[in-house]
Order: structure tokens, then C-alpha cells, then sequence
């Protein structure tokens, strides 16, 4: 009778422990790997503050890993490789429709959004005070990002406002350091960087060098907008990095947190709710870009059921599917 009672016991020890590790009350104990992208864009540093706030504020422990951005973030939360991620809105329209850089693998729709979080902004930085406008990039080197990347898109549709093509220009296809470096050693003479300013990889080229931002204005700027209605028009403010004397004006797409439509819901309404009423404990200057009503706009993918719950208790109906 001992023999069986002491086996009840370590059965029901084991049986605790399982339930335990799956994680029990309000957001469990739910370890996840957030997607962001490379170590000197904002997505790697924003990601690791919110990890971080969530790690002290929820019981959901958050690891933000840095990788190839938007369509590789997508990309790895649909193989199960990672279950949150920070993405363009433009890009996981792309993915959840199968249009654009995802036409040839088809539409994914194995995630949910969570949240809008900042702008980020379509900026193209020289050392050359020559180039003025987009105009002057034909028969130039120009980074346009990684191929098939959110920022190559974004370099594909400025450029095509303008009246060019990739093939009017000596086209690299290079991350954002990489593009930093190469216009600093003189390898290319412009490079395109999507991401909110102020960025990394901008920052550090401008600590030792005159950069200049390469402005949009509002002519081609509309002419975009009406082709891409998912970009809107913001201002660079002077000053965001060293040499930078004036306001540039240029567009902007959002940065978004995405999750796996797996995800409980729980968790996905525990870290939705962290985020929105902890924003000073997010260690990141876009921290002051968080806020309801950014949130929900301008989103074209269902949001996740965890999220759409703490947004409807703060006023706001968001679509879920």
C-alpha cells in the first residue's frame, strides 16, 4: 500500500510540473522568441526593451533575437521558429494576401497583429551634398536593401514615383550596417533605410561624417500615396542626427507586433495589456510614439483575439478573424 501511495504521489509531482512549465494564471509562465531584425536597426532595440519590460512586469519571459526583418520575421513565426515579431504594415499585407515579395511562395496567414507601434520612416541618406532628390540617384550605387526585404520595396516604390526603375540605378542589395559602411568608405553613394529615426546605423555614420537626408516632396509623395495608400507623409525633424541642420520630409510606413495565431489568448492579452500601460518602462526613445489610437489604425491584418480583448475594454473594435 505505501509502495502505491508514494507512486500516486510522484505521478501527481509529475503531473504539477507539466502544468507548471505549460504556465498557469493570468499570462502563465509562456517563454517566447520575438523576431526583430538586424542589431543596428530600431526593430533589435525596441524589441529588446520590450522584452525586457515584459520579463519584469509580466510572467511571460520574451527574447528578442535579431534576424532579417519583416518577411523573414513572418516567415519564422509561420515555421513555428519564433512567436512574436516587429514587421512593416506594408510587408504583412504583402504576406497575409500573397501579393509582392510573397507572389511567389503564396500568401501567409498563420499570424495575427497585436499592435501598431511607430513610424518608421523611408530614409535615404548620402555623403554627397550633390544628390538633392531622388532624381539624382539614376545611374548612381544605391543600397535598396535586402532583395525582397520591406526596405526593397520601399526603395522600388519612391523610386517609381519618381519616374525610375531598378535598372536606372547600379542597384546593391545590402543590410543596414552594411549599407552604412559602404556609403562611409565610398562603395555606393546612397543607400535606402526604413526604419524610425533616429536609426543606429545612421547615427554612427553621422558621428564622423556629414550625412544628408535625401527628401520627398509633396508631389511625389502623392503620387505614391495614391499607388500605396499604406504610406503616409512625416517630417525628419533637424537635429534628429549630428549634420542634420534642416526638417526633412520623406514617408513612412508602421512598425507592427505581430504573433502567432497559435498564441494563447491569455498571454497575447497579458502582453498587449503590459505594453500599453507600461510605456516609460519601455527603455526605447520610440516608447513616445505607443499610444491606443496608433495602435489600431492603419492595420489591414486581423488582429489576434488576446489583443482585440484589451482593446476593446480601453473603447476600441478591431477586426479578428
Amino acid at each position: 500500500m505505501k509502495r502505491r501511495i508514494i507512486s500516486i504521489l510522484v505521478v501527481a509531482v509529475m503531473m504539477l510540473s507539466v502544468l507548471t512549465a505549460c504556465g498557469g494564471g493570468e499570462g502563465g509562465s509562456s517563454k517566447m522568441l520575438m523576431a526583430t531584425g538586424g542589431t543596428s536597426g530600431t526593430y533589435y532595440g525596441f524589441g529588446g526593451a520590450v522584452a525586457q519590460m515584459l520579463g519584469s512586469e509580466t510572467n511571460i519571459s520574451v527574447t528578442a533575437v535579431a534576424t532579417g526583418a519583416s518577411k523573414e520575421n513572418i516567415q519564422n513565426i509561420d515555421a513555428g521558429n519564433n512567436q512574436l515579431g516587429i514587421v512593416q504594415n506594408d510587408v504583412m499585407d504583402y504576406a497575409y494576401n500573397g501579393t509582392n515579395t510573397f507572389a511567389e511562395d503564396g500568401a501567409v496567414t498563420s499570424f495575427r497583429t497585436v499592435a501598431g507601434l511607430y513610424a518608421e520612416q523611408v530614409q535615404i541618406v548620402t555623403m554627397d551634398p550633390a544628390i538633392k532628390s531622388v532624381a539624382d540617384l539614376a545611374g548612381k550605387s544605391v543600397s535598396i536593401g535586402a532583395a525582397g526585404s520591406g526596405v526593397y520595396y520601399n526603395a522600388i516604390d519612391v523610386l517609381s514615383a519618381y519616374g525610375l526603375t531598378e535598372e536606372d540605378i547600379d542597384a546593391q542589395y545590402l543590410s543596414f550596417a552594411d549599407s552604412a559602411e559602404s556609403v562611409k568608405d565610398g562603395k555606393i553613394q546612397a543607400a535606402f533605410i526604413t526604419a524610425g529615426a533616429p536609426t543606429t546605423a545612421i547615427t554612427e555614420l553621422a558621428t564622423s561624417n556629414d550625412v544628408y537626408l535625401i527628401p520627398i516632396d509633396d508631389e511625389h509623395a502623392d503620387a505614391l500615396i495614391e499607388a500605396c495608400p499604406y504610406y503616409t507623409v512625416c517630417t525628419i525633424p533637424a537635429g534628429t542626427y549630428e549634420s542634420q541642420e534642416e526638417d526633412v520630409q520623406t514617408v513612412t510606413v508602421k512598425a507592427t507586433l505581430i504573433v502567432a495565431e497559435s498564441a494563447s489568448e491569455d498571454d497575447v492579452y497579458t502582453l498587449t495589456k503590459a505594453i500599453f500601460e507600461n510605456v516609460d518602462g519601455i527603455a526605447h526613445a520610440k516608447n513616445v510614439e505607443l499610444n491606443l489610437d496608433n495602435a489600431v489604425e492603419g492595420i489591414s491584418v486581423p488582429f489576434h483575439a488576446g489583443a482585440a480583448k484589451y482593446f476593446a475594454e480601453q473603447g476600441y473594435t478591431v477586426e479578428t478573424k
